[in-house]
């Protein structure tokens, strides 16, 4: 063998050693010193096994342990919060190796006015729409190079674009088929580790306490994305799982509760003007208290700056599409549009009612602080008089065809799924005032 094989084989074997030494770093997570507590890799401390089997003993579901690999010892949040709903560990079948189509391949099959998910990595965006989203709930991709996984809880209406890279370790999620606040609670390959979708951290094993990254996540129409990004791709049908996704959603009549989903809500239900409490909805395999500061299945959108976190109502967005606020500090530039239907209300999806879509985003363009308003139903700024979509695009005028820097937020998730997770929220109202261009 000469030298450079030599050379070459020892620097495989460092490499595979340090692949094995960080794996285990990785399992075995941070511990104390030598007779210190043992903790997890986001620093819980284990409880006992008395105590773990005595929380598990009064919990709502039941642990099958030669299924799961989990190390239940770790927790961060009560197992009374956690609900079976009776499913067990990817009943609800992840993406694992997802498939794109093209935009005019997708346009054969989706609907204008229909929403889907959207994650833009750098010049690479994606689509996933939600007649698909509905019945897998968790699609691990890659996006601009960079490994992500996509989320979305129907009972929440939350969706999601999280990095699922930890500590250099690329993480594999899928559904643990268990519901805590009716919220998606998700699992890893790796350790075994519980995920909470709303909030990105685990919360139940060796990786308790650590969080994922967040990235910009729209919630948009299938129109807007495809005139927005012509050259994206769109998650195929074709996942190898089920034969169709035409649009049916077995959610119908959720966010209403309607007696018949075939029907559409009207705006007096909506508006309690029928007789109906549309604030008394009830969500489904939800356990927690309610904030009545807004109706239960009320959309709102959620922008959250550390400690600080804001609900600006859709209804109120209804009424002022186009706002400046302030969070922690922060000058953003939210936007509403009106064209993307709910996916919880009739039937069939691109059947539902007008929910609108929002988009948050820098007011800042190079240089250039820009200020928006709304005008004849287009979204326009002051300095230029550009108008802009709800992806933040300029689509006429002096800025054609730039875009404006997305902000992380949580756009039409359920007000009781919100107030669940932020319990600290402001509701925009509260002492909150737009500083809008008039």
């Amino acid at each position: 063998m000469d030298l450079h094989h030599l050379v070459r084989r020892k620097i495989w074997l460092l490499a595979v050693s340090a692949a094995v030494i960080a794996a285990l770093a990785f399992v075995a997570s941070a511990r104390w010193p030598r007779g210190g507590p043992e903790v997890s890799a986001g620093g819980v401390e284990a409880i006992s096994e008395a105590q773990l089997q005595e929380e598990l003993d009064t919990a709502t579901f039941r642990v099958d342990h030669d299924l799961w690999g989990t190390d239940f010892r770790f927790r961060t949040v009560s197992y009374r919060e956690l609900f079976g709903g009776g499913l067990g560990k990817d009943w609800i079948p992840p993406i694992y190796d997802p498939g794109f189509d093209t935009v005019s391949q997708a346009d054969e099959w989706l609907e204008d006015r229909e929403p889907v998910q959207v994650a833009r990595v750098g010049h690479d965006a994606r689509a996933y729409p939600i007649r698909i989203m509905a019945f897998h709930e968790v699609v691990n991709d890659t996006v601009g190079g960079v490994p992500v996984v996509i989320t979305h809880c129907p009972l929440c209406n939350t969706a999601f674009v999280y990095k699922r890279t930890v500590k250099g370790r690329t993480l594999v999620f899928g559904t643990t088929g268990r519901l805590r606040f009716s919220n998606l609670v998700m699992w890893d390959h790796e350790t075994e580790s519980w995920w909470q979708e709303a909030r990105g951290e685990a919360i139940i094993g060796k990786l308790a306490g650590l969080k994922l990254d967040l990235l910009p996540m729209s919630l948009v129409s299938w129109k807007e994305f495809k005139t927005t990004f012509p050259a994206g791709r769109v998650l195929s049908r074709d996942t190898g799982i089920y034969a169709r996704y035409d649009g049916r959603t077995p959610y119908a009549g959720y966010d209403t509760q309607l007696d018949d989903p075939s029907d559409s809500v009207s705006e007096d239900r909506l508006s309690g003007a029928d007789g109906a409490d549309f604030g008394a909805l009830v969500p489904f395999f939800y356990s927690a208290p309610r904030d009545p500061r807004l109706p239960v299945m009320e959309r709102v959108l959620g922008l959250n700056a550390g400690v600080d976190a804001l609900a600006i109502p859709y209804s109120h967005l209804e009424i002022e599409p186009v706002m400046h606020v302030d969070v922690a500090g922060r000058e953003l530039a939210v936007f509403f549009q009106r064209g993307t239907t709910s996916s919880l209300d009739t039937l069939k999806i691109p059947e539902g009612r007008d929910v609108g879509a929002t988009g948050v985003f820098e007011p800042v363009l190079g240089d250039t602080t820009l200020t928006f308003r709304a005008e004849g139903g287009e979204i326009v700024d002051r300095q230029t008089g550009s108008t802009w979509n709800i992806l933040g695009r300029a689509t006429s005028g002096p800025l054609k065809g730039n875009d404006l820097t997305p902000v992380v937020h949580q756009g039409g998730q359920l007000w009781f799924s919100w107030a669940a997770f932020h319990p600290d929220t402001v509701v925009y109202g509260e002492g909150q005032e737009s500083r809008t261009a008039r």
